[in-house]
């Protein structure tokens, strides 16, 4: 049986069902936030930044990196 089943939260409104999922994403983020980061993490992330400061154009336009990621989903898709 399904959490939603098994809550009865299958019966709930589309629009109910995406303010109930973006509910429980704001408090499971909250708790992550307040998590304090692994130093092996922290430096990884420091040395990513300065390598993206250090040569801007190394990186992927988002737009780019959007677009390639919709035209994907939609080949496995078919």
């Amino acid at each position: 049986m399904s959490i939603l089943q098994t809550y009865g939260l299958e019966t709930l409104a589309v629009e109910d069902r995406l303010a109930l999922a973006e509910e429980l994403w704001d408090s499971v983020s909250k708790i992550i936030d307040e998590q304090p980061l692994a130093p092996e993490l922290a430096a990884e992330l420091r040395r990513r930044v300065a390598l993206a400061d250090a040569d801007p154009a190394r990186g992927i336009p988002w737009d780019v990196v959007r677009a390639d990621s919709h035209s994907r989903a939609h080949r496995t898709i078919r």
